[in-house]
Order: structure tokens, then C-alpha cells, then sequence
């Protein structure tokens, strides 16, 4: 396997890290915008099958021309999720596989945003999904950890755990903290926006896809591991457009623990006008304000060393056990940050999210997981995925509730 791997900021950084510890792949070409971003990522593995290169993701023409000089067989995405077309269209215009963490961005409805859904998450991408098969390549979309490792424990309570589901519900908590700042996202600011001041979709048997409010239902959920009870919201997330496809399930959610300073200040963002993307003159110079609010904080991927605690991805899925009696379980996936640092030196989130794609880039070498089309996580055997993982050192838990 040679692999294009196009983003070298927090979480392609991590990749590279973690990769490096594996035999499956040949090479790696380690591209950015910034070429002196990928070359440090390069260095700090040195290993001969890492390279530097420079490329603009939004440019599908360069992606592809850099696909065939490297003989590259698979386009691994790690950019924000405005750049997830043209990387897509590159590698399916190149015949190599494609892998991403963040699918198409979403369009709310133009007359009742909080009530249906308009252009939704991935919608783009599933619309060539026959070009695809018919090109017998694979994009495997949403493949981080939300969504990724979520959708692959909804999969496997499907096929382990429930004779019937009542609902799936992404559930996503953390106790991290940030010494040194009063507010500082340890996620991308960018995409966080995007996410959690979008409409947040909903699915249900019934109805199919609907929207709400966002920051909407809100609940307190107790997480594992000493993170405690963190009261999450309704947040439009990719698991809920993906997960109904291939998971019989009477219901679908996703809700993050945002905490209420936190949605302070993206409702506050929003009132201003400082999370729209159309840029806007400033002197002579023509800015977007939510590049702006990126540009005021601190980059995520250089908090580590300021991090305290822990952060927990994972499924809560409710319904009818094999057994015939009810049941509710969480599946879950919890990073401490001293660890991911001091074992990797990138900080928990990002760890967290890069090391589920290199576990499916290993299936995919050895075979495992093959298929041609636009597919989710959760249309592949969950039971690989999740011995591997635990083999990389970094082991998943179940917890019973309710009983």
C-alpha cells in the first residue's frame, strides 16, 4: 500500500506518528498547503517510507497529478471537511481508494431549517457512489472516531449484543483541561462550529431525517473513568446520516458534551456574525470571520503539554439483548492525555481521532475489509477493527447500565 495522505496539522501529524509503528503500508506521502508543516512530521518519525510534499487540497488537478507521481493506491483525507469534494473527485478521477473523517458539508433548508433537513452530511458523496462501484475502488467515509469508532460499536451491538435496537446514541464526554487559557477548543474550532451550530439531524423509523434546534435535548450522561456526568446536546454529526443505512435501529442520535460555557460562546459567535465562512472586506483585505476566530485561538494540536484529563468517545445503544430481555449498554473508547503525549506526543483528541483510520488502512492492506463504493464503517465487520485497535494499545470497554 502506498498512501497520499493529505493534511499534516494535529490529527495527520498523529497519523503519521502511529503509522509509523506499522508494517503494512510501503510509503507515505505527507502533503499540506504547508510544506514545512509536513516536512516536521516527516522528521519526527524518521522513517525512510515518509516524504514531504506540498499540495492545495482544493485544487483536484495537483491531488491527482500527485497521486501518480508517488504511485500512491490510496488518498487518505485529514483536512477540514471544506476541502473533502475535491480530495474525493481526485481519488476516484485517480482509480486509487479514499478514506476521510469528515464527510460533505450540509445546506440547511432554506425555509424551515429546524424542522427538515436540506443538502445533509455525505449527501454529495453518496450521489456518485455508482461511479464508485463501477470504478471497483472504495471510499470509506467518516472513518475517525466520530464518526468512525462510534458507527463500528453500533455495528457490533447489532451483530453481538441486540436482537432488537430502540435507539443508537453517539454520546461523546471529556474532563480535558487547558492550563493557561480562560478558552482554548482542543478540537478544531472550525469544524466545531460548523457542527454544533448547524441544524442538528435526528433519525427515526417513523419519520426518517428531521432536524431540531440546535444545542437541543439536552441531557446529563455519566460517562466512564472518572469523567463524570456531562450534560450533552443534540449536534449535527455524520454517525446519524450514516449508522440507519447499515444498523436496524428505531432511532438515531448524536449528542456532545459541549458544557454551557462552551455553547456560550458559540451562541455568542453566531449573534455576531463571527461563524459565518463569506468573507468580508477589513481594509483592504477580504477575510472570512470564522478564519479569524481560528486564526485569535490556539492551535488544538500544540495544547498537549497544557492538558489535564480525558476524553470518551461512544455508543449508547438501548433496545432487546439476544436473551430476549432488555437491555442498555455503552460501548466506549477512552484516551487519557498523559498517556497519548508522553506514548505519541500529540494530545488525546487528535490521538484519538488518527488512530482509527490507520487501523482501517490495515484492513485494507491485508484484505480484510474490501468492498467497492461509498460505504460507512459500519457496513464492514466490526470484530477486526476492534481486535486490532486493542492490539495497537489502545483497548475499547463495555459498560452495562440500567440494571
Amino acid at each position: 500500500m502506498r498512501v497520499l495522505l493529505v493534511g499534516a496539522g494535529g490529527v495527520g501529524g498523529a497519523i503519521t506518528a502511529i503509522a509509523a509503528r506499522r508494517e503494512f503500508f510501503e510509503a507515505m506521502v505527507v502533503a499540506d498547503y504547508d510544506e514545512g508543516r509536513a516536512a516536521r512530521a516527516v522528521e519526527r518519525v524518521a522513517d525512510p517510507r515518509f516524504v514531504a510534499a506540498r499540495v492545495d487540497a482544493s485544487d483536484a488537478a495537483a491531488v491527482q497529478a500527485l497521486l501518480a507521481e508517488h504511485r500512491c493506491d490510496v488518498l487518505m483525507n485529514a483536512t477540514d471537511p471544506r476541502f473533502v469534494m475535491p480530495l474525493f473527485r481526485a481519488a476516484l478521477a485517480a482509480g486509487v481508494h479514499y478514506l476521510d473523517m469528515a464527510m460533505s458539508l450540509s445546506k440547511p433548508h432554506p425555509d424551515r431549517p429546524y424542522a427538515e433537513c436540506g443538502v445533509k452530511l455525505g449527501d454529495e458523496q453518496f450521489e456518485i457512489a455508482s461511479d464508485w462501484e463501477a470504478a471497483e475502488r472504495l471510499a470509506l467515509v467518516g472513518i475517525g472516531v466520530e464518526p468512525g469508532l462510534s458507527d463500528i460499536f453500533a455495528r457490533y451491538a447489532a451483530d453481538h449484543l441486540f436482537g432488537a435496537i430502540d435507539e443508537v446514541g453517539i454520546r461523546d464526554g471529556a474532563n480535558l483541561t487547558v492550563d493557561g487559557y480562560d478558552f482554548a477548543p482542543t478540537f478544531s474550532i472550525w469544524t466545531t462550529i460548523e457542527e454544533c451550530l448547524n441544524p442538528p439531524v435526528v433519525w427515526e423509523r417513523d419519520r426518517g431525517w428531521f432536524t431540531t434546534e440546535p444545542f437541543s435535548e439536552p441531557e446529563t450522561f455519566e460517562f466512564p473513568e472518572g469523567i463524570g456526568p456531562v450534560e450533552c446536546v443534540n449536534v449535527e454529526h455524520e454517525e446519524v446520516l450514516l449508522v440507519p443505512r447499515w444498523v436496524d435501529a428505531q432511532r438515531v442520535t448524536f449528542k456532545y458534551g459541549l458544557g454551557e460555557e462552551f455553547i456560550g460562546v458559540l451562541r455568542t459567535l453566531h449573534k455576531l456574525g463571527l461563524d459565518s465562512t463569506a468573507p468580508v472586506r477589513v481594509g483592504a483585505a477580504e477575510v472570512s470571520p470564522r478564519d479569524v476566530v481560528v486564526a485569535c485561538l490556539p492551535n488544538p494540536a500544540d495544547l498537549g503539554d497544557r492538558m489535564r484529563g480525558k476524553t470518551c468517545a461512544g455508543t449508547w445503544v438501548t433496545g432487546t439483548g439476544v436473551d430476549g430481555a432488555a437491555r442498555e449498554t455503552y460501548l466506549y473508547h477512552v484516551v487519557d492525555n498523559e498517556w497519548s503525549m508522553a506514548e505519541y506526543g500529540a494530545q488525546a483528541v487528535v490521538w484519538q481521532t488518527a488512530v482509527n483510520p490507520v487501523v482501517a488502512m490495515e484492513l485494507m492492506a491485508a484484505g480484510t475489509w474490501r468492498n467497492a463504493g461509498v460505504l460507512g464503517p459500519e457496513a464492514f465487520d466490526p470484530v477486526p477493527f476492534l481486535d486490532l485497535l486493542t492490539a495497537y494499545g489502545s483497548p475499547w470497554h463495555q459498560r452495562e447500565l440500567g440494571r
